[in-house]
């Protein structure tokens, strides 16, 4: 029944009362007429006319007293109906809890005509029953102040029984009379009803009335039941809705924290997942990968994997590799450590698609590399350690070392006892270069280079610093072969020289040292060549710039290999 047939039906309700009430008003004043009339025989006629037509005006009128009630009662269902239909447009164009849960008590209130209701839920840790919104007969929200003055008796039992319950009047209904809160609150008409999601009880509606008795009947608990279940329904959304954006929440901020790059690609092939780190790392915005093709993200990037994802996804294991990658607006290469792992669900032994975990390692690759060859009291003074690491010429002092007749020595040796061996001899000398702070650039075989006065570790006073390791080695070597058999006991010849050098990366992509090229390496290199085991050589520049405060012994001139001229170099005895 629509609003226009109500409006219509009611009209001509009222119209056929008033044409009733003019028909019971002429059969009185006909009535009243037949008293006065003398004539026995019309009157007695007249009267029996009179008796029927009342009796069938009383018979319209209860006729049209059950219409009534009737387009009443269901008018009053049809906007029950209405209002339900309202609720579940409510619940199902919003997951707010607190907007959902006004209209549901505002409706229940204009239909029941109560006093106040009131929706209680019980509390996830504790059990309790704790109300959520109250609302009173305007509409309002009632504060916590009011104390909430109802029944908890009854709400207690509702909430263990799960059975609603009714009452016309709390006051004289044996089964709440005698309880202290309706004495007290002066509690009259009461409804309440549990609200169920599958058969576990979550909370009630409760509603009263504390002044006026008989307002509540079985209908209006049915309907109130039905409100409940429609609660319960947007209440356990509104929960899971919650629950899922904490879910989502905290692992937005887990990937935003964490310094990893993380990215993922979901069964449709589509970046899914990209977080603050990886954009960081790979120098992308997330904007312009999600939802992409990964593969055309991949290329774009410039990060060859595309192999890597499609053996994960096929065969579900787990791959690790680095590579080195070129990242717009970044200087050189970077260096990454990625992992790629396939994705599960827990209902599915199925793939969800491929995790890539990114780690930008390229400054630990590099401290790494500098750490083998700079004392460790060097390595954190770097300040920039790519600016250090660039190729660029630079006056410097070369150290050679090498263990003369090492391999006359080794010929009737195991291999692992000739390693044993001269590892003891190379850790003899870079204890003597870190202690003077030298950068050890190589081993060659039998041989130790080091460098002073690189971008790495700079110093003024590189020269000196050069010579007293190579006098400290010699010391350390007396110490070293007392604890020897006279057979293993072997010496270094050592030659030293300083000029210009070219110092930075040295190799391809696929492996580089740091090291030094040019007239000074070189140079040191033959005069070490010159000298006997035990001997330390110097150069002629290496000589003016120490000769205040050592003892040589001059030699004969040579001509080093790679130079014309005859060269002046020295034997360094010790200091003055």
């Amino acid at each position: 029944m629509n609003d226009l047939t109500t409006t219509q039906l009611q009209t001509n309700l009222k119209e056929l009362r008033q044409l009733i009430d003019q028909l019971g008003g002429t059969v009185d004043r006909q009535q009243q007429t037949l008293i006065m009339t003398r004539a026995d025989l019309a009157k007695q006629t007249a009267a029996q006319t009179s008796d029927e037509l009342a009796r069938l005006v009383v018979y319209v009128r209860r006729n049209l007293e059950d219409l009534e009630r009737r387009v009443k009662a269901e008018e009053k269902e049809r906007e029950q109906l209405k209002a339900l239909q309202e609720i579940g447009a409510v619940i199902n164009s919003s997951l707010d809890i607190n907007q959902v849960l006004s209209v549901v008590m505002d409706a229940i209130i204009r239909l029941t005509k109560a006093e106040r209701a009131l929706l209680l839920l019980s509390d996830e840790e504790t059990g309790q029953l704790q109300v959520q919104v109250a609302r009173n007969m305007d509409r309002e929200t009632i504060e916590k102040s009011a104390s909430f003055e109802i029944s908890r008796s009854i709400v207690r039992s509702v909430a263990e029984s799960g059975e609603p319950v009714v009452t016309m009047n709390a006051q004289s209904d044996p089964r709440f009379a005698a309880q202290e809160s309706i004495i007290s609150y002066n509690l009259r008409s009461i409804l309440c009803v549990p609200l169920k999601i599958k058969d576990k009880i979550i909370g009630v509606i409760y509603a009263d009335n504390r002044v006026a008795s008989g307002l509540f009947v079985d209908a209006d608990r049915d309907l109130l039941a039905a409100f409940a279940n429609q609660a319960a329904v947007a209440i356990h959304n509104a929960r899971l809705f919650r629950e899922t954006r904490e879910q989502k929440e905290l692992l937005d901020n887990v990937f935003a924290s964490i310094a990893s790059g993380v990215m993922t690609v979901n069964p449709e092939d589509q970046i899914a997942l990209y977080n603050q780190a990886a954009e960081r790392i790979l120098g992308v915005s997330a904007d312009s990968v999600l939802r992409q093709s990964y593969e055309t993200v991949l290329n774009t990037i410039g990060l060859p994997v595309t192999p890597l994802v499609s053996e994960v996804r096929t065969n579900g294991n787990t791959q690790n590799t680095e590579m080195d990658i070129a990242v717009s607006k970044r200087p050189g290469v970077t260096t990454l450590n990625l992992t790629l792992s396939p994705l599960r669900g827990e209902q599915t032994s199925g793939s969800l698609g491929v995790a890539m975990v990114l780690d930008d390692v390229s400054e630990k690759k590099r401290m790494e590399s500098v750490r083998r060859y700079l004392p460790p009291a060097l390595v954190d003074q770097v300040r920039d350690l790519d600016a250090a690491q660039r190729p660029q010429r630079r006056n410097m002092t070369v150290f050679f070392a090498d263990v003369r007749g090492f391999s006359t020595f080794s010929e009737n040796l195991d291999p692992e006892k000739l390693i044993q061996i001269i590892n003891g001899y190379f850790t003899v000398a870079v204890q003597a270069i870190t202690h003077y702070q030298g950068l050890t650039d190589k081993f060659m075989g039998d041989a130790v280079m080091a460098l002073f006065n690189t971008p790495l570790n700079p110093q003024e006073d590189h020269v000196e610093r050069c010579v007293k390791t190579a006098l400290m080695v010699k010391e350390l070597m007396l110490k070293y072969h007392a604890d020897l058999p006279e057979e293993r006991r072997l010496h270094f010849g050592t030659g030293l020289h300083t000029g210009e050098a070219v110092v930075g990366n040295v190799g391809s992509h696929l492996r580089k040292d740091y090291s030094a090229i040019g007239d000074a390496v070189n140079m040191a290199k033959r005069v070490q060549e010159s000298a006997k085991p035990g001997q330390i050589l110097i150069s002629e520049d290496v000589y003016l710039r120490v000769k205040d405060w050592v003892m040589v012994e001059p030699l004969l001139p040579m001509r080093v290999k790679g130079r014309q001229a005859l060269e002046q170099i020295y034997e360094l005895l010790g200091e003055k």
